[in-house]
């Protein structure tokens, strides 16, 4: 039975911000800070850049918080289901009364967390085809001037000058020198490889840094680097680390070389093996020359010497005969047409002399013309009484008046 009123100790009775202050203390100073393992459900980023979400097993689940400042340290984005390890402590949200999980830090379960970030990142641009071969560049086979992003002080600049010079001395290079790991190194990376572009004067650009751990490597990893990498108009060499390492930048990149001094032996070709090569290239070519010459030469001497060769003037001459010979046959042909063309041209005349009215009136014949209008006169229904006529003979004509028609 609950005691009567009047048993009730006045000095125990709390109100509720006291009891929730009590429990804030008791949760907050008995659980110390501690690994939590579950699953990540009803993540929220809130406009603030907090981050509000639920860590749960098969059988319960806790509500936790991040702050804004841990959240952006993160090298991944947590997402809904996915397992994580999260550091941090109990705490109890003393307005409202429920406690809640303050996450510190939070990491893939069963995987690093640089791994994890790495491989997510890694499928997001796969899917995106920032990796596929349709957009890498050829690198230039004869550069004149070469771009290098990397740290000035590390060993990769110094094994890059010396392969380069070695290999091809005299070529320009050019340093944009950047901080390679550390915070603020991506941006430095992406800003130089955007610098050389807008510069415009380099023909290769080689960006990278000498070996490490896959926390001192990871500003190639980052995204604003694989995307400055992507839209460079030069094309780029990619030489991170040793030749176990793979970053994300060798997948965008458009060649990946294994070392720096890799990727300077890929850059330029080397200077003594190219004037050996022209030398080798040279002689061969003066002796296929000089051989070609000597066959020429050979071919000519036979010629010479040949029949066909010794026979020139009388083949001249058979060719001159028989010259004269067309020449004499076409004048013929051209006389024989000529007399068949006159014989025709003579018969013709006279069957048009035969025809021409001359002719017909040579033989008795007459041409009356009907002086009034001009037209000849070829019947007799032409003509009535009165109508003045002329008549034309062979030779000379009269004028006269019709006295009668005599039709049929």
């Amino acid at each position: 039975m609950f005691d009567s009123p009047s048993e009730i100790n006045l000095q125990a009775v709390y109100t509720v911000s006291q009891l929730n202050q009590e429990i804030k203390t008791l949760l907050e100073t008995s659980i110390p800070i501690i690994w939590l393992e579950g699953e990540i459900s009803n993540f929220k980023v809130h406009s603030s850049g907090h981050v509000y979400f639920s860590l749960k097993d098969k059988d319960s689940q806790i509500p936790a918080v991040m702050w804004r400042s841990r959240f952006s340290e993160l090298f991944f984005k947590p997402q809904d289901g996915m397992k994580v390890l999260a550091l941090g402590r109990i705490s109890v949200f003393h307005k409202r009364g429920y406690y809640q999980f303050d996450t510190i830090k939070l990491k893939p379960a069963g995987v690093g967390e640089l791994q994890f970030a790495f491989e997510q990142l890694k499928q997001k641009l796969y899917a995106e085809g920032l990796f596929d071969e349709s957009h890498k560049k050829p690198i230039p086979k004869f550069p004149r001037s070469i771009g290098i992003v990397t740290s000035a002080t590390g060993a990769a600049i110094r094994d890059l000058y010396q392969v380069l010079n070695r290999r091809f001395p005299g070529i320009e290079i050019v340093l944009n020198p950047v901080n390679v790991q550390g915070k603020g190194a991506a941006e430095e990376i992406a800003l130089a490889i955007d610098d050389f572009n807008r510069f415009g004067k380099v023909d290769t650009i080689i960006v990278g840094r000498g070996g490490g751990s896959l926390e001192d490597l990871w500003a190639f990893n980052e995204e604003e680097v694989a995307r400055a990498i992507f839209r460079s108009q030069i094309p780029v060499i990619s030489a991170v680390g040793h030749e176990i390492d793979f970053t994300i930048s060798d997948f965008v990149a458009d060649l990946r070389a294994p070392t720096p001094s890799a990727a300077a032996e890929l850059a330029v070709a080397d200077r003594t093996e190219l004037l050996n090569q022209l030398q080798y290239l040279r002689k061969r070519l003066a002796e296929q020359c000089t051989a070609k010459i000597q066959f020429e030469r050979d071919q000519l001497q036979r010629l010479v010497k040949s029949y066909s060769f010794m026979r020139i003037p009388d083949r001249l001459r058979e060719q001159q005969q028989r010259l004269d010979e067309m020449v004499n046959a076409l004048d013929r042909s051209v006389s024989y047409k000529h007399v068949i063309s006159s014989n025709r041209l003579a018969a013709l005349h006279q069957r048009l002399s035969a025809l021409a009215p001359e002719s017909v009136l040579k033989r008795g014949y007459s041409i009356c013309t009907r002086q009034a209008d001009q037209k000849i006169v070829n019947d007799a229904d032409m003509l009535t009484q009165s109508d003045e006529i002329k008549v034309r003979f062979y030779r000379g004509a009269i004028s006269a008046v019709v006295e009668q028609v005599h039709n049929k």
